[in-house]
């Protein structure tokens, strides 16, 4: 393969079945990832220094391979899946295709470059805080994070305890619905309730949403006026305090012990968090966590197997690649606020791209019940969307 995107850390050939729903097509698999016979290396050197050669296929990766898609090779991640923006100190940043000026995001970023390069047809990624979706809106290709416990990540990095899911990336939805075959989730009927949640739009940029308003009205053509919804009446900059503190502390707990024991090498940025992550205590964990059951209710009352939110997926278009810290500060944090939603209550969310900003692709997504990962495609696709 000629990787004009940077998007491998490793090529090579794992064929798949002979028939199936992704027979014929290829994907490749963010480095979190176990390929039997390769070594998982997690975007930092010192992991892979540290961790042997995978004695069997993660069954995610099984799951493709069964359906009939062929295995192009592992895809870069950031350093141990903890940042957004797709930069690595120590591989370097995948190509975003759809506007070279920008960051791919992260930290799914050589799985999205390598779908929107066009050099494999799907691309396995998981999506923690964001890791999917976002990637997908800066590059201008469809992203799913599918709905927590639907995929197994057995055989993957763990990050987490109650956030980590498995996600996909693809150029159009027909591939993203036969991903999601392969995969086993299940047919249902499309969501009839749409639900415009007014302070998730209230984060993006006017360009964005004046960007996002043909695909909003194919929705809403298909489906009725959306309802505006305030979802957190306490302010969602509250919501992804509760997740930044969740996250963080499962982070420490599940790596706290490896980091301590081999110093890695972590980059600018990465570093920071673990340090940040490591200072978070029982006290202040248990405070969030009770604080996150109140989300759970309110999302638990607002959404139904009829029902859909719509937002954009990101605040604008991808930060360029020599952002000012300050400017990536203020993105992040919109981001979250965003992002926050779905990871908070454990739902399924579709990015679709949806238009254009400066250059640089932004995405409208599409937030479904548990479970309604395969209706969400299917509604995408009757409304038009990403065409």
């Amino acid at each position: 393969m000629n990787d004009t995107a940077n998007a491998f850390i490793a090529t090579f050939t794992k064929q798949g079945a002979a028939d199936g729903p992704l027979a014929g097509l290829t994907f490749g698999a963010k480095d979190v990832f176990d390929v039997e016979g390769h070594l998982t290396g997690c975007g930092n050197p010192e992991w892979a220094r540290t961790h042997s050669i995978a004695q069997k296929d993660a069954p995610a990766v099984a799951a493709l391979l069964a359906a009939g898609a062929t295995l192009a090779g592992k895809t870069h991640t950031d350093e141990l899946a903890y940042s957004l923006m797709g930069v690595n100190a120590h591989y370097g940043t995948p190509l975003n295709t759809a506007d070279p000026r920008r960051v791919p995001g992260g930290s799914s970023s050589g799985s999205v470059a390598a779908v929107a390069a066009g050099l494999v047809d799907i691309g396995l990624g998981s999506d923690t805080g964001g890791s999917v979706r976002l990637p997908a809106s800066f590059c201008g290709v469809w992203g799913l994070r599918s709905t927590f416990g639907q995929v197994s990540l057995a055989g993957a990095m763990p990050f987490t305890h109650s956030f980590d899911t498995v996600g996909w990336f693809a150029l159009n939805g027909d591939l993203m619905a036969r991903a999601a075959q392969a995969f086993g989730c299940a047919e249902g009927a499309a969501p009839t309730r749409l639900l415009l949640p007014v302070d998730a739009w209230a984060r993006a940029s006017a360009a964005t949403v004046e960007a996002l308003g043909p695909s909003l009205a194919r929705l809403q053509a298909l489906m009725g006026p959306a309802v505006p919804v305030v979802l957190a009446a306490d302010g969602l900059d509250k919501w992804r305090e509760i997740f930044r503190v969740c996250q963080a502390a499962e982070i420490w707990d599940v790596h706290g012990n490896w980091v301590s024991n081999n110093s890695p090498d972590f980059g600018p940025g990465v570093r920071q968090r673990f340090e940040i992550a490591s200072k978070i205590d029982a006290e202040t964990f248990g405070a969030a966590q009770a604080r996150r059951n109140g989300v759970l209710d309110r999302m638990d009352a607002v959404m139904s197997p009829d029902t859909v939110l719509v937002l954009p997926t990101s605040p604008g278009p991808a930060p360029l690649r020599d952002e000012d810290e300050g400017s990536l500060d203020d993105f992040r944090m919109r981001s979250f606020e965003m992002l926050c939603i779905a990871g908070l209550a454990g739902l399924p969310q579709l990015s679709i791209p949806a238009g254009v900003v400066d250059k640089g692709p932004v995405g409208l997504s599409l937030v479904g019940a548990k479970h309604m990962d395969q209706p969400l495609i299917d509604l995408a696709l009757a409304a038009g969307l990403g065409t």
